[in-house]
């Protein structure tokens, strides 16, 4: 059974760092496109980054460039979001997402998230 687990969430003053993990089973971890969503309260899902299966190609949204760093370790079937710099508008739950498309198939799996909250 395919299983995504986030954590490392947590309180954390503005301008506080936190590192986030996602620990992944159930499927070939290193075929798939991985990404981090968040949802901020009131708000709908927001992309946050995205790392390719080899871990070469990165991206990431604006509102947090330069201030996130996103990487994989395909051995251990983990991904990982490294933010610095947090701010007030950083608060949301943090979902881990893993994503590949066989021909017409696609499968999208997503975890239960994690809570991270910025706030003096």
């Amino acid at each position: 059974q395919v299983q995504l687990v986030e954590s490392g969430g947590g309180l954390v003053k503005p301008g506080g760092s936190l590192r986030l993990s996602c620990v992944a089973s159930g499927f070939p971890f290193s075929n798939y496109w991985l990404s981090w969503v968040r949802q901020a309260p009131g708000k709908g899902l927001e992309w946050v980054s995205d790392i390719k299966s080899g871990g070469g190609s990165t991206y990431y949204a604006d509102s947090v460039k330069g201030r996130f760093t996103i990487s994989r370790d395909n051995a251990n079937n983990t991904l990982y979001l490294q933010m610095n710099s947090l701010e007030p508008d950083d608060t949301a739950v943090y979902y881990c997402n893993a994503r590949a498309v066989f021909g017409f198939k696609m499968n999208d799996y997503w975890g239960q998230g994690t809570q991270v909250t910025v706030s003096s």
